[in-house]
């Protein structure tokens, strides 16, 4: 897709808030500027990718997945209302899509490598240190752990998966994963608390 190659700077006249710069260009997108979304592709591509893998487990798959959400965006522009953050309204694309993948691949393996480049798992950053900093036996440890983590994440009820993988992952907070997930602030508060508790007493070794 040429949109992986275009720069920020296509669209230097937007300014305000990043949300209401996001959705001054996809009111823009609407009206049949391809430079805009070319623009919101290069933004959101990684997070779209990084958030279908973490859904998918497979990175071939995630990889399509983004593909779509965007081909989904793009069709649906003309429907497109600014009063929604463009982030929330991207992420329901997205979540209905990886929703549906997920029951559909149910019963297929995942990947389980686990790459020291990948953002750890529980504190959101990148393990890539400089040579020597980790012994071999320290890496064999954090990608145990790292695993560990990843398959209880992903044996968590649907809802509370989507909710910690936005949360803890893609850093959104409380009330745009309500918004996504179309809940109330206070039940998403609760949804996370409940998945958190799991993971903390299924993961105790690991803490």
């Amino acid at each position: 897709m040429a949109a992986q190659t275009a720069q920020t700077s296509t669209l230097p006249a937007m300014v305000g808030t990043e949300e209401t710069s996001d959705a001054q260009v996809m009111l823009r997108v609407k009206t049949g500027d391809q430079s805009a979304f070319d623009y919101l592709v290069q933004k959101y591509r990684r997070p779209m990718v990084s958030f279908m893998y973490r859904m998918a487990r497979n990175s071939a798959a995630a990889e399509d997945l983004a593909q779509e959400v965007f081909l989904r965006v793009y069709r649906s522009r003309a429907s497109y209302e600014a009063s929604a953050k463009f982030t929330t309204w991207l992420y329901r694309i997205a979540t209905n899509l990886a929703v549906n993948h997920a029951r559909d691949t149910r019963h297929e393996r995942p990947e389980v490598t686990v790459s020291l480049d990948e953002p750890d798992e529980d504190t959101g950053t990148t393990l890539e240190l400089p040579d020597g900093n980790l012994s071999a036996e320290q890496v064999m440890v954090r990608r145990e752990r790292m695993l560990a983590i990843r398959r209880k994440v992903e044996a968590l009820p649907e809802q509370q998966r989507l909710a910690v993988i936005m949360h803890k992952y893609q850093q959104m907070d409380y009330k745009q994963i309500a918004e996504v997930l179309k809940k109330s602030e206070s039940a998403t508060k609760s949804l996370l608390f409940r998945a958190y508790e799991t993971l903390r007493e299924q993961l105790k070794e690991y803490l």
